[in-house]
């Protein structure tokens, strides 16, 4: 008979107990030629080893001109490389000098760098920084290549002219309520053609239900007598000129966006082609992955939706990444532009792709004392890129495919905000090795994953009845 499993784990500790070492006391110098520097607003706080120099802690402002005098100082004091956090923004023009006067720049996370209770200024921060960095006591945080830095200044710009064009379109439907204008309740979008015509129209003077109501679409799916009866109302001139402001400054962030499309497309364009892998076998074997192209079939190309930029995005990421991610159920052309202008192309940066998940803040983080796990919970990271991985995972709710059945499983079993994290994990291992192998992802289907898991579920209940002494018998098929 089985042992019970408490009993397993006490004779796997005990198995482990004498093979545990006892690690080094000392620490050893990693970076002998250190620096720390304690990022502020107005001043930077520098500390290099007290033998370098007479006055070893010294502050410069942040002009540019102090900036280079003291990357000139940290060379003529011997400096390699220098330990510093991501403080806002005020640490990019000091990360960009340091960089072109070629000392290294270790970008630590804040979190890593804490020091003992007690009083804290700026000088013994930077000396604290200084001594982690010197024994190797801290991790550098990733920086994309500066082709990818300047893409991601385009489309992080890009969507915040997004977030206020849709709320210029939110402050014109409060104020046509205000005056019982009902269209949104006629039309669904009224940035759209029909929308735009009618609002258009309002603002150049237009009162006439019936007029207005001519400018209807014909596909849109109300009919005229309905739009005629939500654009009766009390046409008032404060809300009309809310109205007016607000149509303009919704044009204005349409330029805009194009000019960030534009952008783009020069950015994009200037990047290098990355050719594809023909060679499947790259990628590592794992069969539950449904990575194999032997099983499944190829889906079709995913049509850009909302505000998706004018030119052809697809093409151009699936030219520079030499693979087309939005073959992944979920992943559309702008959930794999915010990916790859977050993280790049070059998935080397870390080692597996569970180093990839971590870093996103997508693995369970499990906190373990006395043998017992007491929170599996996930890390706080603020990534964009994971952002984009959840919001992918929750579209998966009506697919019909194999990673919808996966999620529509999980999300049954433990909740959607729990099913979300654990296949936006899934989604970022895939599109690692997509991006790293070069592997091409072909879906196996929502049937299959059906007769999979029922498989993994009868061996489970056999390997049950096995441990309490019974044996599985097959019902006989209806008749």
């Amino acid at each position: 008979m089985a042992k019970p499993r408490w009993t397993q784990r006490r004779s796997r500790r005990a198995k482990n107990k004498g093979k545990q070492t006892i690690e080094q006391t000392s620490l050893s110098v990693v970076h002998p030629n250190a620096a720390g520097i304690d990022v502020g607003n107005e001043e930077h706080y520098v500390a290099v080893p007290p033998d370098r120099d007479e006055h070893p802690v010294q502050s410069f402002e942040c002009f540019t001109a102090d900036l280079q005098a003291m990357a000139e100082w940290l060379k003529r004091c011997g400096i390699e490389t220098v330990a510093m956090q991501s403080t806002g923004v005020y640490w990019l023009p000091l990360y960009e000098i340091l960089e072109q006067n070629g000392i290294e720049v270790y970008l630590v996370n804040a979190r890593h760098t804490k020091n003992l209770p007690g009083r804290k200024t700026d000088v013994q921060e930077c000396q604290w920084l200084m001594k982690l960095h010197t024994y190797g006591l801290l991790s550098n945080s990733f920086q994309p290549p500066e082709k990818i830095r300047t893409l991601r200044t385009y489309w992080r710009q890009r969507g915040v002219h997004v977030v206020e064009a849709g709320t210029c379109i939110q402050r014109i439907q409060k104020a046509l309520t205000q005056m019982n204008v009902q269209i949104a309740n006629a039309i669904s979008d009224l940035s759209g053609v029909t929308g735009m015509r009618i609002l258009n129209a309002i603002v150049a003077g237009e009162r006439d239900a019936q007029k207005l109501a001519v400018l209807r679409d014909p596909r849109i799916k109300a009919s005229q007598e309905t739009i005629v009866k939500s654009l009766e109302g009390n046409w008032r001139q404060d809300l009309l000129f809310v109205v007016k402001q607000e149509m303009e400054s919704w044009q204005k962030r349409q330029q805009q966006i194009a000019e960030c499309d534009q952008k783009l497309q020069e950015q994009l364009a200037a990047l290098e082609t990355k050719e594809p892998v023909d060679n499947p076998a790259l990628a590592p074997p794992t069969a539950s992955e449904k990575m194999s192209p032997a099983v499944g079939r190829k889906k079709a190309k995913k049509k850009p939706k909302g505000n998706a930029p004018a030119f052809d995005l697809a093409s151009q990421l699936t030219r520079v990444a030499g693979v087309d991610l939005t073959r992944i159920d979920g992943i559309d052309v702008m959930t794999a532009q915010t990916v790859m202008a977050e993280v790049g192309t070059d998935m080397t940066m870390w080692a597996t792709e569970a180093h990839f998940a971590s870093w996103l803040g997508l693995s369970p983080n499990n906190q373990t004392s006395g043998g017992k796990v007491l929170s599996r919970t996930t890390n706080k990271v603020v990534n964009r890129a994971a952002k984009a991985f959840r919001l992918a995972a929750s579209t998966l709710l009506k697919s019909q495919s194999y990673l919808g059945s996966q999620y529509r499983r999980l999300r049954a079993r433990l909740g959607a905000p729990k099913a979300i994290t654990a296949m936006a994990h899934k989604l970022a291992r895939l599109t690692y090795r997509m991006l790293k192998y070069g592997s091409e992802y072909v879906d196996k289907g929502m049937e299959y994953y059906e007769q999979k898991y029922r498989q993994q579920e009868l061996l489970r209940l056999q390997k049950k009845a096995h441990e309490l002494g019974m044996q599985l018998v097959q019902a006989p098929a209806a008749t």
